[in-house]
């Protein structure tokens, strides 16, 4: 018969507490430590990166851009007059020279003003003559009249000259000699008046034609100005280049002033980059720039910036300074970049991804053998298209990575391998 024993009861429940409060401070501890512990390092291929190494020197500062190449002499043909366009004798991309008609309009009224102009002008032309002549026979009739007092003149003179010597002699009668004398001054007052008479009369001639003949010189402009609008009817462009578009359809009517056709000279090309706002402060008319037309490059210098940003962009022009390479023509694409400033003695690197003018960013600097990398504070200075000022964070000979890495961003050490 089996005889119970409590105190052994109450042992083993004790043991047993005993273990659980242990266990328990265990897992506890174990836990505590475990969250002490940092979070393992990522492990990064290393050939997935972009590294490159902080060095002093010069450093030359560039930005880069898009663009296109336009000509730089585009003409645009706009009409003179009210017409009907009657021929299209060119398409677009036809080469033209100053003179060549590229379009035939027409118009009847102007057809018929300038015939009235033309009528009007000889009308004024025939009055001018008609004039001319009407005056000529006047100052020929004075001029007549005045001759024929002259005459009379110089015969009272000779009758007096023959007078006196006979009056002396007292040949003839005092009364004959005075009556010859006065007669004599008379005639030489008329005499005098009849020549200022034809002097004046010639005078007014001049001024009477002159009144005319200005009424002739208008008739003469408007009659030009006619022609001239009736050969504008046959359109040309006015320079040698190619007609890069012709905007009208036959039997379209046209106004003053409506665009007919655009001709550019290709030979004369220029490049229009678009510069990110952000990059095109620091851009200065004369600046030089290298022109890549995927064909070849070329280069130039800055000759315009456009003072508005459109579409976060600065509109930038560059004439080419040298032959473009082959198959260059207007609208083609290429890649400009322009040379801002060089820098004689700068820490600087690659640019990395995110790196602004100015800014503070976070980089990785590999350490050691390269197998690791930690995270730093860099203070960027300048940058441009492929490189960045280092001004503060790093020294000559740091390797850092350029690439993005914000998949790491909550991590201050990766790995690499």
């Amino acid at each position: 018969m089996d005889i119970a024993k409590p105190e052994l009861k109450s042992k083993r429940r004790l043991v047993r507490i005993f273990y659980l409060a242990a266990g328990l401070v265990i897992v506890a501890l174990v836990t505590l430590g475990l969250s002490r512990l940092k979070a393992a390092a990522p492990t990064v291929d290393k050939t997935m990166v972009w590294t490159d190494t902080v060095k002093r020197g010069p450093m030359l500062r560039k930005v880069r851009g898009l663009g296109t190449l336009v000509p730089e002499t585009i003409r645009v043909i706009p009409a003179a007059t009210d017409g009907r366009v009657e021929q299209r004798l060119l398409l677009p991309g036809t080469a033209v020279n100053a003179k060549t008609v590229i379009l035939e309009l027409s118009n009847s009224e102007l057809q018929q003003s300038a015939l009235d102009a033309g009528f009007q002008l000889k009308g004024a032309e025939a009055e001018y003559n008609n004039l001319k002549a009407q005056l000529d026979n006047q100052l020929m009739e004075q001029r007549s009249k005045a001759a024929g007092v002259r005459s009379e003149f110089h015969q009272a003179q000779l009758q007096q000259e023959a007078y006196d010597p006979l009056y002396k002699e007292g040949i003839i009668g005092e009364l004959i000699w005075k009556t010859s004398q006065v007669k004599a001054e008379e005639l030489a007052k008329q005499n005098e008046i009849a020549e200022k008479q034809v002097e004046t009369f010639a005078q007014s001639i001049e001024a009477q034609l002159a009144v005319q003949q200005a009424k002739v010189n208008g008739q003469r402009a408007l009659y030009e100005l006619k022609q001239h609008q009736l050969d504008q009817l046959h359109v040309r462009p006015g320079i040698d280049g190619v007609m890069q578009e012709l905007d009208v359809e036959v039997g379209q009517q046209v106004a003053p002033g409506t665009i007919l056709a655009r001709v550019a000279q290709p030979a004369h090309l220029k490049a229009e980059l678009k510069i990110a706002e952000t990059q095109a402060k620091d851009i200065a008319i004369g600046q030089k720039a290298l022109i890549d037309t995927h064909n070849g490059t070329v280069l130039g210098h800055v000759t315009r910036i456009d003072p508005s940003v459109q579409n976060g962009t600065v509109t930038v022009d560059a004439s080419i300074d040298a032959t473009l390479p082959p198959g260059s023509r207007p609208d083609l694409s290429v890649e400009g970049t322009i040379e801002i400033e060089r820098l004689a003695d700068v820490l600087s690197t690659g640019r990395p991804v995110h790196g602004d003018t100015d800014s503070t960013v976070s980089l990785f600097k590999l350490m050691g053998d390269g197998s690791e990398a930690v995270r730093v504070q860099v203070k960027l200075g300048r940058t441009s298209v492929n490189s960045v000022e280092i001004l503060q964070g790093l020294s000559a000979g740091d390797q850092i990575i350029l690439s993005d890495m914000s998949a790491w961003d909550n991590f201050d050490r990766v790995r690499l391998r």
